[in-house]
């Protein structure tokens, strides 16, 4: 059975979809079976970032409601092998309840080596939905003051949802920004304020942007996508050293 991973964040804006699209490419670039599960209802992105929005017919509460089966529902990303996307129900009114995709989840999971679950921003009860079906979480921050204190918040959030194992993740990073805000010496401070352990810091990269929003594959040799690909390789427990900071 695949590991289930869910990707969340105390707010939004920090590039949690990005970022659970780079990782899933990555793990999929690795030669990993990767399923991405769009959690944030009515609010629903990954398919125009992977690339099948012109496609996608159904989705995930077809699924559930019967109306499709998950064969149907299941959309290979066309820019990445490897990579499949379940999408997230186009109305709010059709979130799925947690005992329900938990079983789902669960189920999908015995078919790939990897399941992604991007979660929509905030503690409600989106997040509470995508949350029941994973075994481990990562907390995605932008390190600025609001933004931490929030996924403090989240970090709360998981442990009441049952999951305990959970690392950050500090995206968007920019040293000279960090550096003139002042606020925080050193990614330790960051670390503190949020209470989980740090996996990855991915650098501010243009590049990941504009290939979200053209609906492209990533950049290889940026600086980001190279960050990605460390960070897929740390979730499959190889021993991969922070890259140091000076080169954001």
């Amino acid at each position: 059975m695949g590991a289930v991973l869910l990707i969340t964040s105390g707010k939004g804006g920090v590039g949690k979809s990005t970022l659970t699209t780079g990782v899933g490419s990555a793990l999929a670039r690795r030669g990993r079976r990767v399923l991405l599960i769009d959690g944030d209802a009515g609010l629903s992105c990954l398919d125009h970032m992977l690339g099948v929005a012109q496609e996608r017919v159904y989705d995930l509460s077809d699924v559930i409601s019967g109306g499709a089966e998950l064969g149907q529902a299941v959309y290979p990303c066309p820019w990445q092998e490897n990579l499949f996307l379940l999408a997230a129900p186009s109305r709010e009114e059709d979130l799925v309840s947690p005992d329900v995709m938990k079983q789902l989840v669960r189920a999908l999971a015995r078919f790939y080596d990897h399941v992604l679950i991007d979660c929509p921003a905030g503690i409600g009860a989106g997040f509470f939905s995508a949350a029941a079906g994973a075994d481990r979480a990562l907390v995605v921050s932008t390190p600025d003051p609001v933004c931490l204190r929030n996924s403090a918040k989240t970090r709360t959030a998981l442990e009441k949802a049952g999951i305990t194992q959970q690392r950050l993740v500090v995206n968007r990073f920019s040293g000279a920004a960090f550096r003139s805000q002042g606020v925080f010496h050193s990614l330790d401070d960051v670390i503190d304020a949020v209470g989980v352990r740090l996996i990855a810091v991915i650098p501010e990269d243009p590049g990941l942007a504009a290939a979200t929003a053209g609906g492209v594959g990533f950049p290889q040799k940026s600086q980001g996508a190279m960050a990605l690909e460390r960070l897929a390789a740390r979730l499959e427990g190889e021993q991969i050293p922070l890259a140091s900071l000076r080169r954001f």
